[in-house]
């Protein structure tokens, strides 16, 4: 893979990753915690689930997704109802001004892991995303393996600057704002993240 290539993936995929989207939304509620920890460990999850996509694609499993109707149905359903979950968890939290008392987040560093990595692994458009859009990238004249395995780690370093950006901004608006403030910016992104799982739930594979 020549470093022009690289290049144009990288700055294609940075556009796209600046995109509101799930994992960025989270980015951001975690950043509204307060607490770097919450933010470090949710942007690992989806650094890996970026890397385990680009693998799984690297497989073939995004092409027998995009030939089984029944596989992306089921993948497709369980994505929607996870992210309405999700949706609701932002709707129901109740942030702290951050100017009257210091904020430790009640999210166990598991559990903040294990909902950032599976907001990717269960939203099969990613995978038909990059089904459709890492081959474009690959020289196809030389080994497979070490191609993927680069694409997957340039994935997830530039997920890691942008949820960076969002947390960076969910950390200076709990600074600035008041709880109520606060609470109404999680709402926004419940509102958005529930707008995703329609967006979700509606999406139909090309050709089907």
């Amino acid at each position: 893979m020549q470093h022009a290539t690289l290049a144009i993936y990288a700055t294609a995929a940075l556009i796209g990753g600046l995109i509101p989207g799930p994992n960025t939304l989270l980015a951001l509620a975690n950043g509204v915690s307060g607490n770097w920890r919450v933010v470090f460990v949710g942007m690992c999850g989806a650094a890996l689930s970026d890397v385990i996509v680009v693998a799984a694609v690297g497989a073939g499993l995004g092409a027998l997704l995009m030939a089984s109707a029944s596989l992306f149905a089921t993948i497709k359903w369980i994505g929607v109802a996870y992210l309405v979950w999700l949706a609701i968890q932002l709707w129901r939290a109740q942030p702290q001004d951050l100017s009257r008392v210091r904020v430790k987040s009640d999210l166990s560093a598991r559990r903040v892991f294990l909902r950032s990595f599976g907001v990717a692994l269960t939203n099969p458009k990613i995978l038909l995303f990059f089904s459709a859009f890492l081959p474009q990238f690959v020289d196809t004249s030389m080994p497979l393996a070490p191609q993927y395995a680069v694409l997957a780690v340039v994935s997830a370093a530039i997920d890691i600057v942008v949820m960076t950006l969002y947390a960076t901004g969910g950390v200076q608006a709990a600074r600035l704002m008041t709880a109520r403030g606060l609470k109404r910016l999680n709402r926004v992104c419940a509102v958005v993240m529930f707008s995703l799982a329609g967006g979700l739930a509606l999406y139909r594979k090309s050709g089907s």
